[in-house]
């Protein structure tokens, strides 16, 4: 069997066998396969797309190249959640330890940033001496003790999905629906999770921008879950602005601890509460999404979500008073310029994607796989859309730590993203449907 072959005939949209499948998936993750064969297949399968039939093969081909974990030794219902990736989207953040504070097991494999969205990994690292890299013994014993643990793939899970996530990150392949559910899906069904809550993103900082794509991507991924024998709810959520004030990684930790202590900016805050009301109920802890956001807002009152929050940080290995003084303990950008607007009116809409990608430029990410991110490089939104705003208003503010030559031209992008008119849009929703 020939990977140019299998590259050709996906090229010409004829549908692989298992068989082939297996092939490319389990000889890449062995490394018989070099990166741009792999490449070439993913943009096949990115432009030529995958029927359902290839889906599920491929899914199961990712899953199939390591581990998969068993958490049943482990008291309580373990109820886990993704996101398809946004700008700002640092929900799992505080979303993780505000669930696990119910007593439900929280076992959290998340991802590095990708194209224009920031990783909730990265996002971690900012905190001095946080370790995500836990082995799966290590891992388990974290889930037994304290009920929550945010790490990234082991080793052993999901290997293939490790290497291909890297990739695509590098060669325009991240926002293809069968290559997405296959990445999401593998990983969940290998960590041993009992059910799972998808925040499926759409709008103009999502890998699917039109509600439609969303919805697709949102049904194939519960039927996948659902085939597996797991507890499936996906929302669709908005994306068409950054979630929340914060864009970098420390500075979204901030926002985390402020969120967590009972501040924050609105509209991160009600889609907290929905997505964690909803993963109560899949873990049986409420029946009613309004009573179990009642429930959700005492935890965060209380301090139960922030003390749970401390002792994943001190577990894997970061200072837990980050809790208590982030300001002290996270890194610091040499650099913050205001970015004020040109114009008077209202702010109408947001290219999220072009934000994203200005962040990433300033350092917060990553533009070639063995780049090294900023972790003090980011943005702070001052305004949002229906926001007013009079020329010279401070829509943001930049934070860098190395002068950077084409700094004017992330400013000029930055400007151009802003749509501001004099009319006033109509209110946005937050969450536009739900599949179950």
């Amino acid at each position: 069997m020939r990977v140019y072959d299998i590259i050709y005939k996906k090229r010409n949209s004829e549908e692989l066998r298992a068989d082939e499948i297996k092939f490319m998936i389990s000889s890449y993750t062995k490394g018989d396969i070099p990166d741009y064969q792999m490449a070439a297949f993913l943009m096949a399968v990115f432009i030529r797309g995958m029927s359902d039939k290839e889906l599920a093969l491929l899914t199961t081909a990712m899953t199939d190249s390591g581990d998969v974990m068993d958490l049943s030794d482990i008291k309580g219902v373990k109820i886990d959640k993704h996101s398809t990736g946004g700008v700002g989207d640092g929900i799992s953040l505080a979303l993780a330890p505000l669930v696990a504070s119910f007593g439900v097991i929280v076992p959290m494999m998340s991802g590095r940033g990708l194209g224009h969205t920031g990783g909730t990994l990265d996002k971690l690292e900012s905190i001095p001496g946080f370790n995500v890299n836990l082995s799966a013994s290590d891992f388990r014993a974290q889930l037994k003790k304290i009920g929550v643990a945010i790490i990234g793939q082991t080793e052993k899970v999901a290997p293939a999905d490790k290497k291909i996530y890297a990739l695509r990150d590098v060669t325009a392949t991240v926002d293809s629906i069968p290559l997405i559910a296959a990445s999401i899906m593998s990983k969940k069904l290998a960590e041993g999770c009992d059910g799972l809550l998808l925040d499926v993103k759409t709008g103009s900082g999502a890998f699917m921008k039109s509600l439609e794509d969303s919805k697709l991507i949102a049904k194939v991924m519960v039927s996948i879950g659902k085939n597996s024998g797991k507890k499936m709810w996906a929302i669709i959520s908005d994306m068409n602005q950054p979630l929340g004030r914060a864009i970098g990684n420390s500075l979204e930790i901030k926002q985390t601890v402020d969120i967590l202590k009972g501040g924050g900016p609105d509209d991160f805050k009600n889609l907290l509460l929905e997505i964690a009301a909803r993963m109560l109920i899949l873990a049986d802890i409420e029946q009613d999404i309004e009573k179990a956001k009642s429930s959700v807002a005492k935890n965060i009152k209380s301090g139960a979500a922030l003390k749970k929050f401390s002792e994943m940080v001190e577990c894997q290995g970061g200072k837990p008073s980050v809790a208590d003084t982030p300001h002290k303990l996270l890194p610091q950008s040499k650099f913050a310029e205001d970015i004020k607007s040109e114009k008077n009116g209202c702010i109408s809409a947001i290219q999220t994607d072009t934000i994203g990608m200005c962040a990433l430029e300033l350092g917060a990410g990553r533009m070639k796989k063995e780049d090294v991110i900023d972790y003090s490089a980011g943005i702070i939104l001052n305004k949002k859309i229906g926001d007013k705003v009079s020329k010279g208003d401070v829509l943001a503010t930049f934070y860098y730590n190395k002068p950077r030559m084409h700094l004017g031209e992330i400013k000029e992008k930055f400007l151009n993203a802003f749509s501001i008119t004099a009319v006033s849009p109509a209110k946005m929703k937050m969450i536009y449907d739900e599949i179950k």
